[in-house]
């Protein structure tokens, strides 16, 4: 097997993250002291990393980086691709170095690959679940902090697309800054006379689409409306700027609002709640 790409992305620093990850268990000390009182400075391991649920594969890029960090030599070759669909059993990595460092990589490698396969497995159901409706599912910005661009690279791996990565790409009014400002119009209008370009308005009732729409606004977040008021609210715009259907979200409502004709979906409990993917790592010496 050929060697993989290097894993790279925007905004995102790989070494910094396995080193501050690792530093963070190693502690004030920088020691594995139960793999140094117990595995010989020479013993070498093989080691398997398989799913034991189906889930769709993400993070193995990173897994590797956390045991070539403190294994240069270490022999890796990866059985699968980042956004498989797999079955339980399958085999992810196979692994052949040094024991110590495998043991010490071993917590993180794993921690990494379970939660990104849980957002990345989360995200392709919700996917499936709205397929042939023409509408597109997107993350928010509730991400764990530090974690923001690979829990939403997870979400891309799973099928999702991003929405905003910060609070610096596009301006969201919500109902706060309406409150603020004095109502949607003159927030829009605020927004759009300070230059931005990519303008989400959050509204909440019909009667807000008109005014946000004559000031300005690019983008209508349709915050928790039921079908019916989705399907209103989208023939209200007309087509005239994308509208996205958000709040309360759940896999078993989302092709009812899917169906309404809004443009997105977007859901927090992909990043927020999905459960950590059941993957292991079983070693052998050699």
């Amino acid at each position: 097997m050929s060697s993989p790409a290097p894993f790279t992305l925007a905004h995102f620093d790989l070494d910094n993250f396995v080193r501050d990850t690792l530093a963070e268990d190693l502690g004030p000390t920088g020691r594995d002291v139960t793999s140094e009182s117990v595995i010989p400075a020479d013993a070498q391991f093989i080691g398997v990393m398989d799913s034991r649920d189906e889930i769709v594969v993400a993070g193995l890029p990173v897994a590797e980086a956390f045991f070539r960090y403190l294994d240069p030599e270490i022999e890796i070759e990866r059985l699968v691709e980042d956004g498989a669909s797999v079955k339980p059993g399958t085999h992810l990595l196979r692994l052949k170095g040094k024991a110590r460092a495998m043991l010490t990589a071993e917590r993180s490698a794993l921690n990494t690959v379970q939660h990104l396969s849980g957002i990345a497995t989360m995200t392709r159901a919700y996917v499936d679940a709205i397929k042939g409706t023409g509408c597109t599912l997107l993350d928010t910005r509730k991400t764990i902090p530090g974690l923001r661009m690979l829990e939403k690279y997870a979400t891309r791996t799973g099928g999702g697309t991003n929405h905003r990565m910060g609070l610096w790409d596009a301006a969201m009014i919500k109902d706060n800054h309406v409150a603020i400002a004095g109502g949607v119009a003159e927030a829009v209008r605020r927004a759009k006379a300070a230059g931005i370009a990519e303008i989400v308005l959050e509204v909440d009732a019909l009667d807000q689409i008109e005014p946000g729409l004559a000031a300005g606004a690019t983008h209508l977040l349709l915050d928790n409306m039921g079908p019916e008021m989705l399907r209103e609210a989208v023939k209200l715009v007309a087509g005239r700027v994308p509208t996205e259907s958000s709040g309360g979200v759940t896999l078993e409502t989302i092709r009812a609002r899917a169906e309404s004709g809004v443009t997105y979906i977007s859901v927090g409990r992909l990043t927020q709640s999905a459960p950590a993917a059941d993957i292991g790592l079983d070693f052998q010496s050699i």
